[in-house]
C-alpha cells in the first residue's frame, strides 16, 4: 500500500456503508406476502463491532428502505441509520454535522451510480469487485472479498491495522 493511500486511512474516524452489494449480495428476495428478506455476513457484522470497540463510528446510507436493515443495524449498535436517502449526498452531510466530522475523516464503501457523489466526497472511497465499473473508476480502493461475502470486515481490517488498532483488538481474544 503506498504511503499516500495509508495518510488517508489514518484520518478515518467514521465509516458508511451502502446496503444492497455490500453489507448484501445485492439480492432483493421477497417473501410471499412481499416483505422483503436481506442476507448479511457474519464476519461483516462482528467487523463493525469490532471497529466500533476500537472507538470508530458506523452508519448506514441507502437509497432504499427496509426493516431488515434496521434490525440489522440496531442489532450491531451502529452509530446511525439513513435510509430512503436518495440523492445521498444530503443524508451525508448530515452525517457529517452528527458526528462533526470532515470528508476527510470518512470512508464510504458503496458499489453502483448512486454512491458515485459521495464517493468522491469522502477520504478514503472504497467499492467491491462487483461494483459497477463506473464506481470502480472512482475510487481508492477495491476490496478483495465481494459484497455480502467480507467485503466490510476486509476494510475494516484495513483500517484498524493501518491506525495501529488491530493488535488491540486481538489481545482481548489472547491473539
Amino acid at each position: 500500500m503506498n504511503a499516500q493511500l495509508m495518510a488517508k486511512i489514518k484520518k478515518i474516524k467514521l465509516l458508511i456503508l451502502d446496503v444492497d452489494g455490500v453489507l448484501t449480495k445485492g439480492d432483493i428476495i421477497l417473501d410471499d406476502k412481499g416483505k422483503e428478506i436481506k442476507v448479511f455476513n457474519v464476519q461483516d457484522g462482528f467487523g463493525i463491532v469490532l471497529f466500533q470497540r476500537a472507538g470508530l463510528k458506523t452508519a448506514i446510507l441507502s437509497a432504499r428502505s427496509c426493516g431488515a436493515v434496521t434490525a440489522r443495524a440496531k442489532d450491531l449498535k451502529m452509530n446511525a441509520i439513513c435510509q430512503d436517502a436518495y440523492p445521498k449526498t444530503a443524508a451525508y452531510r448530515k452525517l457529517l454535522c452528527r458526528f462533526k466530522l470532515k470528508d476527510e475523516q470518512v470512508c464510504f464503501v458503496g458499489d453502483d451510480l448512486p454512491d458515485i457523489e459521495v464517493l468522491t466526497k469522502v477520504g478514503f472511497s472504497v467499492t467491491v469487485p462487483n461494483a459497477a465499473g463506473e464506481v470502480k473508476k472512482k475510487v481508492d480502493y477495491i476490496t478483495k472479498r465481494k459484497g455480502g461475502c467480507g467485503a466490510v470486515r476486509e476494510v475494516i481490517e484495513l483500517i484498524l491495522k493501518t491506525q495501529k488498532k488491530w493488535s488491540t483488538i486481538l489481545k482481548k481474544y489472547e491473539i
